[in-house]
């Protein structure tokens, strides 16, 4: 065979073989029966709704006098309580996990104190707002708000690879890794 006649058939060859290929493909319907079309989207499954919180109706403000006792819950966690005019109170200053070993309820263990606070209707915690009319944290957002990143290592949600702050760790471009490469030496004639 010469040349010309060996590429012609070669050429036969590969588009008999597209051809054999292809033909299935090019015959089949342009909309597969029970799925959606190739241009149309599967429609998402519909995510289960999250438990709703049960509503603790509205919060009451209570003022309560009596001498502020502590305990030890069943996980280790100091708990403070105050039993005024029958019914005892489950004091709350904010997440033990923030407070730690600083919780300013401590310091009012074994004092006769004036309480104030809110409270849900039926609820036996208090939140604690002032102790004696002095406020026990500053007003607006409190300091354990703001998650991981603001609390540091106290918050629960706190990882190890969170240390060295939010990627970029805010070096800017002067201190990226490719921009701290050593010049090189002049060459000495």
């Amino acid at each position: 065979m010469r040349m010309p006649a060996r590429n012609l058939l070669t050429g036969l060859l590969v588009g008999a073989c597209v051809l054999a290929i292809g033909l299935p493909a090019l015959a089949a319907s342009p909309q597969p029966s029970g799925g959606p079309a190739a241009s149309e989207k599967p429609e998402k499954s519909a995510k289960p709704d999250k438990a709703a919180k049960p509503d603790k109706g509205p919060e009451t403000a209570v003022t309560v006098t009596g001498t502020v006792k502590s305990a030890v819950d069943a996980d280790g966690r100091t708990t403070y309580t105050l039993s005024a005019a029958g019914k005892t109170w489950t004091l709350s200053a904010g997440p033990p996990w923030f407070w730690g070993d600083k919780n300013p309820l401590a310091a009012l263990v074994g004092k006769s104190v004036t309480i104030a606070g809110t409270t849900h209707d039926g609820d036996a915690e208090l939140d604690v707002s002032t102790v004696d009319g002095t406020a026990i944290r500053e007003p607006g957002k409190p300091p354990w708000a703001g998650g991981p990143w603001v609390v540091g290592k106290n918050h629960p949600g706190w990882k190890a690879w969170m240390a060295g702050g939010k990627p970029g760790n805010g070096h800017g471009r002067d201190h990226a890794p490719g921009q701290l490469k050593q010049e090189s030496p002049a060459p000495t004639p």
